[in-house]
């Protein structure tokens, strides 16, 4: 008797190939856990590319040759911000990084407009001088905001609040070239996110889809 043929054996689900920004960002913070490394990449605060010599070594090789000057800024930029996290802030990423699980939606990640509504709501920044920032923001080059993120980004750590490192990544890398769709997009979160009055803060979810913003996988434009 002929045995009956076996089922086909499925295949396994697709794999989500991770965004190329939060590959960056683990290798980044695989290297501040050695104090040299970390120093060496905080040299780079607030600097442009050209004078970022001791980063070299680091991210020359793990960046494309024919990254465009925006996101290779971008990517010192970020580095460095992540060397000079506060030490509270260090502690909260390697934890963040022990227990994380699904990575939610690339638009259910909080950019930087979310990130001061959260400090909004946490008092840790006055509502009046958050949206300052933002509206001022819109109308900056990368070159303005690139001064502005090392104090920024560090009162946001001190008090507590978390920052997304890869979307802040993407976000620089297009921000001199699609600056109007970034800067809404951090508005929108804010008022999307912040409560002021200590009420019950909306839905922070958009609708927006990720297709919208390439990967950095794919960031070489002419």
């Amino acid at each position: 008797m002929t045995a009956a043929p076996m089922p086909p054996a499925s295949a396994p689900p697709p794999v989500a190939r991770p965004r190329a920004s939060d590959v960056f960002v683990g290798y980044v913070l695989s290297l501040c856990e050695n104090k040299r490394f970390q120093s060496d990449l905080r040299t780079g605060l607030g600097q442009r590319v050209e004078r970022c010599n001791y980063l070299h070594r680091y991210l020359v090789p793990r960046l494309p040759e024919a990254l465009h000057p925006d996101a290779r800024r971008a990517h010192y930029a970020v580095a460095a911000l992540i060397a000079a996290r506060p030490r509270s802030a260090r502690t909260a990423d390697a934890e963040r990084v022990t227990s994380a699980g699904a990575v939610p939606g690339w638009y259910a990640r909080p950019n930087l407009g979310a990130g001061l509504a959260a400090a909004v709501n946490a008092q840790v920044i006055k509502a009046g001088s958050a949206e300052g920032d933002l509206h001022l923001f819109a109308r900056q080059s990368s070159d303005a905001l690139h001064q502005r993120l090392p104090a920024l980004t560090r009162h946001l750590l001190s008090g507590g609040i978390a920052i997304d490192w890869a979307v802040l990544l993407e976000d620089l890398t297009w921000w001199d070239r699609d600056r109007d769709r970034v800067a809404t997009r951090w508005l929108e979160s804010y008022f999307r996110t912040a409560d002021p009055e200590g009420t019950t803060a909306p839905d922070t979810d958009t609708t927006v889809p990720a297709s919208e913003t390439p990967d950095l996988h794919e960031e070489n434009p002419s």
